[in-house]
């Protein structure tokens, strides 16, 4: 539920997200490199509270987003949804390969990694405990930021799976991954060798394939599937749950 109306209701209607997508705080942070960056903050009733990172996907921070961010805070989490496109949210699918396209390797690692560290730096906010979600071009940066620096749980929509197994022993939590049985960008043999990579690294990721292509969970997308989304869903805030909200794992 976000402020009452089931979650996809909110996302799959422009007015109703638009609305949601409006009451997270700004946030602003300046890097070295980076300059300036922006995300968006939303507050759980109770804090501190574990922290959650959402990244976006190719077309930028965009009002579903924003609205997901306010969705996990409602379930408890503070929730902080990074921009890595300084503002810009693209409309068409050829604007957003350029928007990505754009987005430099060395920079994204240095937002989000800033990010992960301002979160728990922010001791009246998090209670030390962070995780970092995202959605295809997020899902891998997703991947990059928890390979990057310690997290406790990491979460990964249909992101590509570019690692092996030497740097994924640097990972810290288990990983979680949602795929989509027709993907023909993250097909099923990169995900099963990804599997393999893990297990020789002795590292916890747990993975689901679902009846859809890329994209399943997008409800703004032409492959967007609700029943699946909500499975995926429900799946990710029991894996959230069991990762961040452990009380005998909180500091």
């Amino acid at each position: 539920m976000v402020g009452g109306l089931p979650l996809a209701t909110v996302l799959a209607d422009v007015e109703s997200c638009r609305a949601v997508a409006a009451g997270p705080i700004s946030v602003t942070l300046s890097l070295p490199g980076a300059g300036q960056v922006a995300a968006v903050l939303a507050l759980p009733e109770r804090r501190p509270a574990p922290l959650v990172m959402l990244i976006h996907e190719w077309w930028g921070l965009t009002d579903p987003i924003k609205a997901m961010a306010v969705h996990l805070a409602e379930a408890g989490y503070a929730t902080l949804a990074v921009d890595l496109m300084y503002g810009r949210v693209a409309a068409t699918t050829d604007e957003a390969v350029a928007l990505s396209a754009k987005v430099n390797g060395a920079t994204a690692r240095e937002i989000l990694v800033g990010w992960v560290d301002w979160g728990r730096g922010q001791e009246q906010l998090c209670d030390g405990r962070v995780g970092v979600l995202g959605w295809c071009f997020g899902g891998g940066l997703a991947l990059m930021t928890s390979l990057a620096t310690p997290v406790e749980a990491t979460v990964i929509y249909y992101g590509l799976l570019m690692a092996s197994g030497v740097r994924l022993s640097a990972l810290k939590g288990p990983v979680l991954g949602h795929f989509g049985e027709r993907d023909t960008f993250v097909p099923a043999s990169m995900v099963a060798r990804f599997t393999a990579e893990m297990t020789a690294a002795g590292r916890d990721f747990r993975s689901h394939v679902y009846n859809g292509g890329h994209g399943f969970a997008n409800p703004t997308g032409n492959h967007y599937h609700r029943e699946e989304t909500k499975l995926a869903w429900g799946r990710t805030l029991g894996f959230l749950g069991e990762t961040l909200k452990d009380t005998n794992n909180l500091r």
